[in-house]
């Protein structure tokens, strides 16, 4: 047994030498220019892995990486690389381990004439190791440097404009028809000695027309203190209601009027969606309040408050930001704010400084926005490209 053995191992040797001895005999070179280097613009997760090409008509079928960490034994990592590779992204590193790398060339022989063509014999040439490399993450990313520059300019703008509203000079703001109405709405709840109902819609408190939603509610909550008309909010979530709790509470006692708050008015419901729009609808159906607003995030429920709303005669001020909804809402209540008119709400009622300003500022960003992108289209139709490089590198 210990001479077969050992017979095998030297077959084994002399197919090896033979390999190597092939392809270096048809001048095939290792991998050259091999070099390892911590990834740029990355949080130190990657180290990246770059070597010259092979010559063309190279009989090199891929190639294969090889890791070593400090005096540890080499380990593949990876797949067998494209012929054409000469870059490679090692994404499994651990964050200050240095690590060496080694790029192995994996050759096919051309058979020997006389020999059997049908086999073909692999062989492999190894590169010179690297020196030790650590990932390490970057404080900021080179390539978006541009959008940091428009981040600078848009937030520039915005305080430009804050300051200017504080100055005292008015700021003009385009006229809103829906939200000039919500005077008007409370005005006939309290003539008429009717209750008002708002609705926040199914979002949850981390949504952005919810936020936008509440700060309406703040608005509408302070005129209702003033004429002491009852404000009625259900809830489809209890963590928003115990923040329009507190939004509701704030408004009245702002105003000077915190005996007229009562928290039992805002009050959860449900969390199922149409038991929701089931329970409002009772109660418009028995409290018939003069004043509806439905603000926040509506989905297929929309039209059923709505069309509710307006068989009971109510003014009815909605706005939402699913743009699948707005339909419904324009053609069932008497107001409708459109997407960002909902966002521009607490703005146009209270009319903050800072927030005037902050709208602004936002609008001014908007038009830089969309004169870029004229132009960029326009110079793209003439041939020069450059905004659209620019653009691709922000990324």
């Amino acid at each position: 047994m210990t001479v077969n053995k050992r017979v095998q191992w030297i077959i084994t040797c002399l197919i090896l030498c033979i390999s190597v001895s092939i392809a270096f005999s048809q001048g095939v070179a290792p991998p050259s220019n091999v070099t390892a280097k911590d990834t740029p613009n990355d949080d130190g997760s990657s180290i990246t892995i770059e070597w010259d090409a092979a010559a063309e008509g190279s009989p090199i079928r891929g190639y294969q990486i090889l890791r070593r960490i400090a005096d540890g034994a080499l380990e593949e990592i990876g797949e067998l690389l494209p012929a054409e590779t000469t870059t490679y992204v090692d994404s499994t590193i651990e964050k200050g381990t240095a690590y060496t790398y080694i790029v192995r060339a994996v050759i096919v022989s051309t058979p020997q004439s006389g020999a059997d063509t049908t086999t073909e014999t692999e062989a492999t040439v190894d590169s010179e190791q690297t020196v030790p490399v650590k990932g390490t993450g970057e404080w900021f990313h080179t390539g978006k440097k541009w959008l940091f520059l428009a981040m600078l300019i848009f937030s520039a703008a915005i305080i430009w404009n804050i300051y200017d509203a504080r100055s005292g000079k008015e700021i003009f703001v385009r006229r809103i028809p829906g939200l000039e109405a919500v005077d008007e709405a409370i005005g006939r709840a309290t003539e008429m000695g009717r209750s008002i109902l708002y609705s926040l819609g199914l979002g949850r408190v981390d949504e952005v027309s919810t936020i936008a939603s509440m700060a309406i509610l703040g608005q509408v909550a302070r005129r209702t203190a003033d004429y002491e008309t009852p404000l009625r909010v259900p809830c489809r979530d209890p963590i928003v209601m115990n923040v329009v709790r507190e939004v509701v509470q704030t408004a009245y006692l702002d105003e000077g009027r915190p005996d007229v708050y009562n928290e039992e008015n805002v009050f959860f419901l449900t969390e199922s969606q149409f038991a929701y729009a089931a329970g409002v609808d009772g109660i418009m159906l028995r409290e018939k309040p003069a004043a509806i607003f439905l603000q926040g995030q509506f989905f297929a429920e929309s039209l059923i408050l709505a069309e509710t709303g307006n068989s009971i005669g109510a003014i009815q001020i909605a706005g939402t930001d699913s743009e699948h909804q707005l339909p419904f809402f324009i053609a069932a209540c008497d107001y409708t704010l459109i997407g960002e008119e909902l966002y521009a709400a607490s703005a146009y009622l209270s009319k903050e400084p800072m927030l005037l300003g902050s709208l602004r500022g936002q609008d001014w960003g908007k038009v830089l926005i969309f004169i870029t992108i004229v132009l960029g289209v326009v110079l793209e139709l003439s041939g020069t490209n450059w905004i659209t490089m620019l653009l691709q590198k922000v990324n």
